[in-house]
């Protein structure tokens, strides 16, 4: 699995405090060895995210991330960062 990150989510990333990048930093080496940990609550969306996934970094803090195939290989594309509420307006 290759992963890569939306242009979205850095500017929002590189906007997040520290300890939610630490969290985030966390939850991504679950993800990279079991995408569907329990604790990353792992779910698709509907809406304008519909086709997308959702991962949890706080009880918070979501992760909207997409999937593609390039090649034949699963490549992941994580789109947005923020609170439940700065997403989901």
């Amino acid at each position: 699995m290759n992963i890569k990150f939306g242009k979205k989510f850095v500017k929002q990333y590189s906007k997040a405090p520290q300890k939610i990048k630490k969290a985030f930093s966390d939850r991504l080496e679950i993800f990279k060895k079991q995408p569907f940990h329990p604790l990353l609550n792992n779910h698709s969306l509907k809406g304008k995210y519909l086709s997308c996934q959702s991962i949890n970094v706080t009880c918070d803090w979501r992760v909207i991330y997409s999937e593609e195939f390039e090649n034949k290989m699963k490549v992941v594309i994580f789109l947005a960062l923020g609170t439940h509420s700065q997403l989901y307006k």
